[in-house]
């Protein structure tokens, strides 16, 4: 037990390590460029590592909080989700930072960005370990800031600037609903302690200035998440180094949804924040997949692609199903950070699969498609319910076999039997990838539970349907034809970023700086000797 308790202490002074060496990088700043990669990676390397072992030593001993017997510094605490996040956070920073190291040799600058990776990183672990109000606000305000820097390390482009702005300013927002809801908690409860909330709302339920604090919780985390109407930032921030990117897509904006995870007593008392979570998730999820079958660019899709997942993500914590979220957070973080950091390769795998053709998919596959995934996976989800490896409800099956049918469809014009070839080994897939999920849902102590709300659960998977049937429609000439006015506007993204950048340049103008741009070839010159 004393080894459990010297790693936990380990864990929760990680993000002072980070702290202290982000500010010897920032004080160093002629440092040669190696050591201070060095620097970032040990220190990520060691927090991952205090994690892991501290991870370990709680499955193995005590099956409890980590932090039981032992004294933890005031307005911090580990547990169980805060121990997964941790070692999925500083693997991830220790990975990036690699990466960076290599992607940024020879550039200038590099203590600066590695300054601002570090605090990220600091800054991202201290939220993850906050049990206080203040704390947890400022983390998340160390975390815009560090990664304000980073988003514009290329000053000289406009729309980078234009982007990093825009976040800025919501992230402020956020703010302002973080401290409204803050100050409404403490009078409630009389602390500012996050334990104490969660045991209050436990024991006496919650009144309603709780309900208004767990509304200003959700809508301040649905802005840090890029939710609509103020999404346009995560799909413009493409400018930056790709490592920022991986960074940006699979460890800062999921922060809301740990946050959402780690308030999940006081959301399961507070129905209209349940709601408006369902609401707001499945309105930037279903945008969000239409502009993806209009986009050609593969990291403006990326990007669309993580817009649609958190919309998802506050989808399963507002139906209650926490435990899938935490996957969800865990699965999605893993991919996108792979999706960028490998973005070479898959802008090579997706130009080849546009040579090829993407083809109109049969409309008698598109009918069959969601009824076989329907058996698939209520079958199998129930056979596992009889021996209690899983617990989501049956509407959360369909929910997902409509999200998976697309895998079936066939195209028209690809003969029969290599169609159903390739379908057989996606619907194997699919086997596996339920089996994953429902192992890891009984076999892996999340920290946290599922209660699923019935009523949120239907409606979602009404809409769910629609959008199948909007998606498929896309793939009939005829309605297609009809729909044309709908893919316009989904290629837009149906203005709302527009309205959000005209509203934010008003409130608060920003210098953009000049695009760099060619030299003007002198009148009769010729084109070639200009170009060289």
């Amino acid at each position: 037990m004393f080894h459990l308790h010297v790693l936990n202490l380990i864990l929760v002074l990680s993000p002072f390590f980070l702290m202290l060496a982000s500010t010897l990088i920032a004080w160093k700043s002629t440092c040669p460029a190696r050591r201070l990669w060095s620097v970032i990676q040990a220190m990520s390397l060691l927090a991952s590592m205090a994690a892991l072992l501290s991870l370990g030593w709680q499955l193995l001993l005590t099956q409890q909080s980590i932090s039981s017997g032992l004294q933890m510094p005031p307005g911090l605490a580990t547990g169980l989700t805060a121990a997964w996040l941790a070692l999925l956070i500083q693997s991830l920073g220790s990975v990036i930072a690699g990466f960076s190291a290599r992607y940024l040799e020879g550039e200038a600058g590099q203590a600066r960005y590695a300054g601002a990776l570090t605090g990220v990183l600091a800054a991202v672990q201290l939220l993850v370990l906050a049990d206080h109000w203040l704390i947890l606000i400022a983390a998340w305000v160390g975390v815009s800031v560090a990664l304000h820097r980073l988003l514009c390390f290329y000053a000289n482009r406009p729309f980078a600037t234009l982007a990093a702005h825009k976040k800025f300013l919501a992230d402020r927002l956020a703010d302002i609903l973080l401290l409204l809801a803050a100050g409404l908690a403490t009078q409630s409860v009389g602390s500012a302690s996050i334990s104490a909330l969660l045991q209050h709302v436990e024991l006496h339920g919650a009144d309603s200035r709780l309900h208004i604090c767990a509304v200003l919780l959700v809508l301040a985390v649905a802005i840090r998440s890029a939710m609509l109407p103020v999404h346009g930032w995560l799909i413009q921030v493409m400018e930056a180094p790709t490592p920022v990117s991986a960074l940006l897509h699979a460890g800062v904006v999921n922060l809301g949804g740990y946050v959402l995870i780690r308030f999940a007593p006081l959301l399961e008392s507070a129905a209209p924040a349940r709601y408006l979570l369902v609401l707001l998730g499945l309105s930037s999820a279903l945008m969000a997949g239409f502009v993806m079958l209009t986009r050609i660019s593969i990291k403006v899709r990326l990007a669309w692609s993580t817009l649609a997942q958190m919309g998802f993500m506050l989808l399963e914590c507002g139906l209650g199903l926490y435990q899938l979220a935490v996957l969800h957070l865990i699965g999605h973080s893993l991919y996108k950070a792979h999706a960028f950091l490998s973005s070479g390769d898959t802008v090579r795998q997706a130009r080849l699969s546009d040579l090829r053709g993407a083809g109109r998919a049969a409309i008698w596959s598109m009918v069959l498609a969601p009824m076989l995934t329907a058996a698939l996976v209520l079958g199998l989800s129930q056979s596992l319910n009889v021996n209690h490896v899983t617990t989501w409800p049956w509407w959360w099956s369909l929910l997902l076999a409509l999200a998976w049918a697309p895998m079936l469809w066939i195209r028209a014009d690809v003969s029969g039997f290599t169609a159903i070839g390739y379908r057989c080994l996606s619907g194997c897939l699919l086997v596996g990838l339920l089996m994953c999920v429902a192992f890891a849902l009984h076999a892996l102590p999340l920290g946290v539970g599922m209660q699923p709300h019935d009523g949120a659960g239907m409606f979602a998977l009404a809409v769910m349907l629609l959008m199948y049937a909007g998606t498929a429609a896309l793939q009939i000439p005829v309605c297609s034809a009809y729909l044309e006015p709908l893919r316009r506007q989904s290629y837009a993204g149906f203005y709302l970023d527009e309205a959000y950048t005209r509203l934010v340049l008003r409130l608060w103008p920003v210098r953009l700086p000049l695009a760099r741009q060619l030299p003007m070839a002198p009148a009769g010159a010729p084109v070639a000797a200009t170009q060289s």
